[in-house]
């Protein structure tokens, strides 16, 4: 929508362009307006009163990595769970970037988890970098908590794939696992269950959290 994209350009801001190229590899370094987070989020909700979401969500591929980000953020707030489904099927092809993929966390998600473990599953088993990194985000931030069980781990450590954002997504998982669910995670790491890059990554992820005690950082690193 060229209302929406000239939003987006008076918004931008060149240098934090310049720093999103550099943060960002995959999209066009044209394709960055510079438009920082907030704004996307004030834009968000603009669109939501003026009647422009769902037309600008309909409008699929976009150009720019600014108008990509902005559809996570729409997404974000979707309340009806089937139609952020709907949409969220529609968009992951076209996600080509860490950023926009770790920006969809739809709130919704947290009220339909039996519904929503099946789908996590086979995101993780796509072929598609992106759609496999948004089912692991997906298992780390909904299922790690009071609907956790065992074998999502499994499900984490049999993903192989020699993509960076992938790999770098399993061992945020782990981290996360091991600062959360402990004692069922710390096995894959005393077993050496991941790949070497990933199991180093993954120690490197936990030692730095807060989340971990400093007895499990000590015993961490004796598993490098």
């Amino acid at each position: 929508m060229e209302e929406i994209l000239e939003r987006l350009r008076a918004l931008g801001e060149e240098s934090y362009a310049n720093f999103q190229r550099r943060l960002t590899p995959g999209p066009d370094p044209d394709s960055f307006l510079g438009v920082r987070v907030p704004a996307l989020r004030q834009l968000a909700a603009e669109m939501k009163k003026d009647g422009t979401r769902e037309k600008f969500l309909d409008e699929l591929p976009h150009r720019y990595y600014d108008e990509n980000l902005l559809h996570s953020v729409l997404l974000i707030g979707e309340k009806d769970y089937a139609h952020c489904m709907e949409r969220i099927e529609a968009f992951l092809p076209h996600i080509d970037n860490w950023a926009v993929c770790d920006t969809l966390r739809p709130t919704v998600f947290a009220k339909h988890h039996r519904e929503l473990l099946p789908e996590a599953e086979r995101w993780i088993r796509s072929s598609e970098t992106y759609t496999i990194r948004f089912g692991l985000d997906t298992l780390m931030t909904e299922f790690l908590g009071s609907d956790f069980a065992p074998d999502q781990l499994e499900l984490a450590a049999g993903v192989e794939s020699e993509e960076y954002y992938v790999r770098m997504m399993v061992a945020w998982y782990f981290a996360t696992a091991l600062a959360k669910q402990w004692d069922a995670a710390i096995p894959y790491i005393e077993q050496h269950r991941l790949c070497d890059w990933t199991h180093r990554k993954t120690i490197q992820k936990a030692i730095e959290s807060f989340r971990i005690s400093d007895a499990q950082k000590e015993y961490l690193r004796t598993l490098k």
